[in-house]
């Protein structure tokens, strides 16, 4: 049984990290987050120590380290808003720990490679939660990609709006330099997702970027792809708002509809078990993914010019 350590206890993805840690047969013993409403903790480990204060947090994880060698901490599951995930991440290596942490890794390609030195300093190791790698729909699309002609290039449309709330844009999520803008906060897995199943990233494009939606074309090794993010609900097709939904997700492919809406309820289970089993995505397998982002997040959008998504024309 591994011990683990959470960090962003409050937050929207935390439960799935819990339910992780409980059903690959681990222990939740110390969480933080600044704020208190973390009574999902009851769920799952209510004898786990709880903080508000991180030098708090600290100084229990440093006590566990240092003295309490059966308690040390072997696994820092990190799940606080994105701009904070590069100091949390190297609290965690230098606390003894691995860490384990939610999309995006960082902001900036350029924190990976001082995520490297550290990793080299400690001998301990970031893991990241690419959930969409394990999906069987993904793994199956990636393996037919492989079996086709090297050269081939598919037409991919990627469009993916979930709809959000004024609230949105008043939290920390709103803020780009501390989530990183649409393309990063909601997009950034889906770009790992693209790399993964077409290869190397060739050319970035952007066409549209605002608070609440950003657009454009990637060309990688196999695919030529039009995306389209939004947070906005008048971006959801009418007939899909009609029935009362307030996101739509489509992937297709030469014009073929990829599914993959099922099989997400144990994709963090899964990530979890590869993790501890050795197996899971380090620092490289997000650099492509990340530097993508941080293109996006500093281009000069284009506008309606070259092969744009077609929702940018409504």
């Amino acid at each position: 049984m591994k011990k683990f350590a959470l960090i962003g206890a409050a937050g929207y993805i935390a439960p799935r990290h819990m339910q992780a840690i409980k059903a690959t047969g681990n222990e939740l013993v110390a969480a933080y987050d600044p704020n208190d409403s973390v009574g999902i903790m009851d769920s799952h480990f209510p004898e786990a120590h709880f903080f508000t204060e991180f030098e708090r947090f600290d100084r229990h994880v440093d006590k566990l380290h240092r003295q309490i060698e059966n308690k040390k901490i072997d696994f820092m599951s990190i799940c606080s808003p994105n701009y904070l995930h590069d100091s949390h991440m190297r609290f965690a290596l230098r606390s003894g720990a691995d860490a384990i942490c939610e999309k995006p890794l960082v902001l900036n390609p350029w924190n990976i490679d001082g995520l490297l030195e550290i990793e080299k300093d400690t001998g301990h190791k970031v893991n990241t939660i690419l959930q969409l790698r394990v999906h069987p729909a993904i793994v199956a699309l990636r393996e037919k990609v492989k079996s086709q002609p090297r050269d081939k290039k598919y037409e991919v449309d990627l469009t993916y709006i979930t709809s959000r709330g004024k609230w949105y844009l008043q939290s920390w999520k709103g803020d780009v330099n501390k989530s990183g803008g649409i393309a990063t906060n909601i997009g950034v897995h889906f770009f790992d997702m693209l790399h993964f199943i077409f290869g190397d990233l060739q050319q970035n494009i952007v066409h549209h970027v605002s608070e609440t939606k950003s657009s454009g074309y990637l060309e990688y090794e196999n695919a030529r792809v039009r995306w389209f993010l939004s947070i906005d609900v008048e971006d959801v097709p009418a007939d899909i708002l009609a029935t009362g939904q307030r996101t739509f997700r489509s992937i297709t492919v030469d014009g073929e509809d990829i599914e993959f809406s099922g099989g997400f309820t144990d994709l963090h289970n899964r990530s979890y078990e590869q993790i501890l089993a050795g197996h899971g995505f380090g620092l490289e397998e997000n650099r492509t993914a990340i530097s993508t982002v941080a293109h996006i997040r500093d281009a000069q959008p284009i506008g309606l010019k070259g092969d744009y998504h077609p929702f940018l024309s409504k």
